[in-house]
């Protein structure tokens, strides 16, 4: 099976082409302020609308209310909600009530770390493993920091996963190779400056994750 990816944080039209040309299984906006890939819900409905039906549109959070997601929701016509600092008998009830694919973050430095997926199971339909950030860090991801891939080895996923974390188009490979993982996410290792995201960058990451 080919290796779904996910180019998340996107914020224009060209870069969102950029995704879906280069087939970008799923296309991921950021609905969260102090991140510079936050998306206001007018832009958000711009960009909704150029991606065909068989891509996936994931809308990433940290820890929402209901206004948030339901506003956000009808905006981007939102496949999937991607959930950051979210305890997982929120995240239950936030998969019980909007009826779509869940994910839930956990952030991971250390085997503990991966534990603490299990957590989710019965509440979310997917686990995205991501670096964590340093304690005080602004954003709970999109730093471009990595964990150590050997702490998956070995590791019974209790749901199915994807890898995010310091990913790029000189690593991707080795990292579905080094994992196996299914889905790759990736947010500032295709871009220019934070926030901005770079078409060659997209294309070159979608390339390497083609094994």
């Amino acid at each position: 099976m080919p290796v779904a990816t996910k180019i998340c944080g996107l914020t224009t039209p060209e870069t969102l082409d950029a995704a879906l040309g280069g087939g970008a299984s799923h296309v991921g906006f950021v609905f969260f302020p102090p991140s510079p890939r936050h998306l206001d819900f007018a832009r958000a409905t711009g960009l909704a609308a150029r991606v065909p039906d068989g891509v996936s549109r994931v809308g990433v959070f940290v820890d929402p209310d209901d206004g948030l997601l339901d506003q956000a929701i009808a905006a981007a016509r939102l496949s999937a909600v991607q959930l950051h600092k979210t305890a997982p008998d929120r995240v239950a009830a936030i998969r019980a009530r909007i009826g779509r694919e869940t994910w839930a973050a956990v952030a991971v430095k250390t085997r503990a770390d991966l534990e603490q997926a299990r957590r989710f199971s019965g509440a979310a339909d997917r686990i995205l493993y991501d670096a964590k950030t340093p304690d005080g860090a602004a954003l709970p991801g999109g730093m471009g920091l990595r964990f150590d891939w050997a702490l998956l080895d070995g590791f019974r996923h209790s749901l199915p996963w994807a890898l995010s974390g310091g990913l790029d188009a000189g690593n991707v490979a080795d990292a579905i190779r080094r994992t196996g993982a299914p889905l790759v996410d990736v947010s500032s290792g295709v871009e220019s400056a934070a926030g901005v995201k770079d078409v060659d960058k997209i294309a070159a990451f979608l390339k390497a994750a083609r094994l």
